[in-house]
Parts: C-alpha cells; sequence; structure tokens
C-alpha cells in the first residue's frame, strides 16, 4: 500500500519537496535547503526516467485493466524513459490495447517494445508470442507463424504459453493442409499438460479432428 501511494504521488512529493526547499532557502539560507532540493531532484527525475510502471503491473497483476490503462496514460513522455523501462511501456500499454481488442494499436505497442530490446529474454519470448497471438488474430498467418517460432525458440516462461503457442501453430497447420507438423504441434501441446480453460477446449477439438485427417 505504502509503495502504491509512492509510486502514485512520487512526482508531486518532488515538486512538493522542490518548493519547501526553495521557502527554506529564502527563509533562513541554503544549509539545510539543499537537502530539500536533492530529494526533490531525486523523486522529479526518477519519475520521468523510470516512471510508474511497477503500479502499472500491479494493477494488471490484479486484473485492474482500467487501473493500469490511468497510470500508463499519465506517463505523457515515454521517450523519457530509461530504454529497458521504455520497453516495458509498450509491452503493457501493448497488453491493454490487446485486451480491448484493438489489434493494431496492441501490434504497434509490441512492436515498438521488441524494436527496444527486451530486458530478460523471457519477457522477449512473450513479447514475441503476444505478436504472434496477435498476427493470428488478424489473419496474418504467416506472420504469426514466424512469431510464434521465435517465441519458442527465445524460451517461454511457462507450460501454459508453450501450449498456447504449440496449438496456435497446430491451427496454421490445419490451415495450411500440413498434417504431419498438425500432428507433431498437437503432440508439443499435449506434453505442456495445459489447464488454461480456453486451451484445453481447443485441444480437445483438435484430438477429435485428429482421427480424421488423411494420411
Amino acid at each position: 500500500m505504502v509503495r502504491k501511494l509512492f509510486l502514485k504521488y512520487r512526482l508531486p512529493l518532488g515538486i512538493l519537496f522542490l518548493v519547501l526547499g526553495g521557502v527554506i532557502t529564502y527563509t533562513t539560507g541554503i544549509a539545510i535547503s539543499w537537502l530539500f532540493f536533492l530529494t526533490g531532484l531525486i523523486l522529479v527525475f526518477t519519475h520521468f526516467f523510470l516512471g510508474p510502471l511497477g503500479l502499472a503491473q500491479e494493477y494488471l497483476e490484479e486484473a485492474d485493466l482500467e487501473g493500469a490503462d490511468r497510470i500508463l496514460s499519465k506517463i505523457r513522455y515515454p521517450g523519457l524513459l530509461y530504454k529497458p523501462i521504455r520497453s516495458t511501456y509498450y509491452f503493457l500499454k501493448s497488453i491493454v490495447a490487446s485486451t480491448n481488442q484493438d489489434l493494431d494499436q496492441a501490434e504497434t505497442f509490441m512492436k515498438k517494445s521488441v524494436s527496444l530490446g527486451a530486458p530478460m529474454k523471457e519477457v522477449q519470448a512473450q513479447s514475441y508470442f503476444q505478436l504472434g497471438t496477435i498476427s493470428y488474430q488478424k489473419s496474418n498467418l504467416r506472420a504469426a507463424e514466424d512469431y510464434l517460432k521465435k517465441a519458442l525458440s527465445a524460451g517461454l516462461p511457462d507450460n501454459e504459453s508453450k501450449a498456447a503457442a504449440y496449438l496456435q501453430l497446430a491451427s496454421i497447420a490445419v490451415n495450411r493442409r500440413d498434417f504431419k507438423n498438425v500432428r507433431r504441434y498437437h503432440k508439443l501441446c499435449k506434453e505442456q499438460r495445459p489447464k488454461t480453460k480456453e486451451v484445453v477446449e481447443q485441444l480437445k477439438q483438435l484430438d477429435k479432428f485428429i482421427p480424421r485427417m488423411p494420411g
């Protein structure tokens, strides 16, 4: 709770310290006021350099999409953010846009995130996975396949994401009547033992389709 309040009010708190520094300088001199100036400058600098992304992530983890979007919209100068933080900013913006079914915006933000370089390999893998999912939803199957393969190669961090990636690749293979790869991706998907309801339901449908395939 304290962390949330600090991240939320870091900028006005920094401005307050700077104002207090000015008042104290005017009334008693610089002897003590420099501490207020230093604290204020650090707070203002970290607000623009690091941003309140930790707060936005917490809202997303709590499934509070509006809260996350509200925090992200307060970052008016993303170009001032530290590069890895900026990458995360665009990643989170893409997640929010994707959840709102704004696929074009989601794709634009995620491409910006990837172009900046993800701070961690698993985040890079997740970025490629999101781009693959967006491309699949937009019926751009060639791009979807490329991104999903990159995501798996980069190392998706959990079995649920891996299962979803293999399932989408299997669906792309079905569309191309590439039955050999349908079987391969189906097997790889089942090996992940997914528990997500949507993935499990789609996997059951694929289970029924496999015996009816030619060859």
